[in-house]
């Protein structure tokens, strides 16, 4: 059974990624919940939670902040919101939520995402064995070391097959400090569309906004394995991550559809690798125009990763 779970940004999104085949929706609140597409309030929260389970559908709830004292403090009554809303998961990383998680009256089933760190089997076995139920692999893993990496699972591994690749984060205001450097008023969040280029390197392009979690910024392409599908079913990798960061609602919609298409002809044996070729063209119609798209790491070679 091939999952696809995606981010989304509105109810409203959320019924139409559903309506297309979406098996697992993505969301949360920024004060737990790292690089969101939007945060929504708790009855927002509430009532995605409810629409996934009407459509047969999963609510995993992002809490995957590096989480601080106060956030520490509040997690206890978040936590008990979700258990009484009927989240099926949380996806986080910081050990302080699984050491509060500990607790009864705490506990979540929950995929462990510590991001660019989850590199191995091991790793995610270890978490496992302490009640994950599944594992966020860091798109850095290129195909040739994911070979060798899913066979050894114990539990699912999910795996970024379309968006934007965060490649760093900062508690501090980056973006806004250089504003105040440069004594200029001017927008920091996502929408702004800022980036910032290496020297002497005109063709990068690294997303970054600022938000109250700080600073993010992202990989130059944003990540496209639609024609690369065929390689991660073979090696039994099923769980599979859309980001629709920065893309608009309904094109992201349209861009699900197509990998949507993917799992419903594989599973009905009706699949063929050259079918690859019409949907990626599909695909690059819709991605915004101004970002770039490649396979990231996947066909790298693992030794030309540092």
């Amino acid at each position: 059974m091939i999952e696809i779970s995606t981010t989304i940004k509105s109810v409203a999104q959320a019924k139409a990624l559903l309506e297309v085949g979406v098996t697992k929706l993505l969301f949360g609140e920024d004060t737990f919940g790292l690089r969101l597409a939007h945060s929504f309030s708790r009855a927002e929260q509430r009532e995605l939670i409810a629409l996934a389970h009407s459509y047969g559908a999963k609510a995993c709830v992002m809490v995957n902040a590096l989480m601080h004292n106060e956030q520490i403090e509040q997690l206890p009554d978040y936590l008990t919101f979700l258990k009484a809303a009927g989240a099926d998961e949380v996806m986080a990383g910081d050990p302080g939520v699984f050491q509060i998680m500990k607790q009864p009256e705490y506990r979540l089933p929950f995929i462990y995402d510590a991001q660019t760190m989850v590199v191995s089997a091991r790793q995610i076995n270890f978490w496992a064995k302490r009640g994950a139920s599944g594992g966020m692999l860091a798109h850095e893993v290129p195909y040739e070391e994911l070979t060798m990496l899913a066979p050894q699972l114990t539990v699912p591994a999910t795996f970024l097959v379309y968006g934007a690749s965060c490649i760093h984060q900062s508690r501090r205001p980056l973006v806004q400090n250089y504003l105040n450097f440069i004594k200029k008023d001017d927008l920091i969040t996502k929408e702004r569309g800022l980036f910032i280029s290496e020297p002497r390197k005109d063709e990068t392009h690294y997303s970054i906004y600022e938000d109250v979690n700080g600073t993010h910024i992202f990989a130059n392409h944003d990540v496209n394995l639609l024609g690369q599908l065929d390689k991660l079913l073979a090696i039994g990798m099923h769980d599979w991550k859309l980001d629709g960061l920065f893309v608009e609602e309904g094109r992201f919609v349209e861009i699900v559809a197509l990998f949507v298409t993917v799992k419903r002809l594989y599973e009905t044996a009706a699949f063929k690798e050259t079918m690859l070729l019409g949907l990626s063209e599909k695909l690059t119609h819709l991605h915004p125009k101004t970002r770039s798209m490649d396979t990231g790491f996947f066909l790298m070679d693992p030794e030309a990763v540092k």
